[in-house]
């Protein structure tokens, strides 16, 4: 009976669609605000040290198996932050924009996005283990980011978003195994 009810609470606790990363649900599909279906194109772990920090979900209208096809892109875009770590202030998650964006745009590049790097640096706040940081791009408006399910504001430009995923799938990612994780999804 017990082994019954286990396997029952694991059928029922993950959607037939998703898989799990570090306890993760992380769907196959999912369908942006106005319903265009966006496919997992990968998921993995951003760790620092030895602690895992989050997991990443990168979402696009069709997968893609470069970096350079991701940036390419015309669609919508989604990428998910579901953190693991105790917590993470506003200060370190800033930092480590600042360094991603300086590691992956050229300084004239760089100069030109200062004040949109500067407006979503702004919309961060403390997050702690189990909070979610969605970061949704659709061509017309541009870069939503939405804390703990509440959008804080929008950040326009495809430019700013290409930028931005280049933190993960650049030259100078955050890791080398999160940006394979996050192009290497197979079904």
């Amino acid at each position: 009976m017990r082994i019954l009810l286990l396997f029952c609470l694991l059928v029922i606790s993950v959607p037939a669609d998703a898989r799990e990363v570090a306890g993760v649900a992380v769907q196959e599909t999912i369908n942006a605000d106005d319903g265009t279906v966006l496919h997992l194109n990968g998921a993995g772990i951003r760790t620092k040290l030895f602690f895992d920090i989050y997991v990443a979900q990168l979402y696009l209208e069709k997968p893609a198996a470069s970096a350079a096809e991701v940036i390419a892109a015309e669609g919508k875009k989604r990428m998910v932050m579901h953190f693991l770590y105790k917590e993470v202030t506003k200060d370190k998650l800033v930092e480590a924009w600042n360094d991603g964006f300086k590691g992956n745009t050229g300084s004239e590049d760089l100069a030109k996005l200062q004040g949109r790097i500067d407006q979503f640096n702004g919309l961060f706040e403390d997050v702690k283990k189990g909070d979610v940081i969605v970061l949704d791009y659709t061509p017309a408006t541009g870069t939503a980011i939405t804390i703990k399910g509440e959008q804080k504001g929008v950040v326009p430009g495809k430019d700013f978003n290409d930028a931005m995923l280049k933190i993960w799938l650049g030259e100078a990612p955050v890791t080398e195994s999160l940006k394979k994780d996050l192009l290497s999804y197979k079904k």
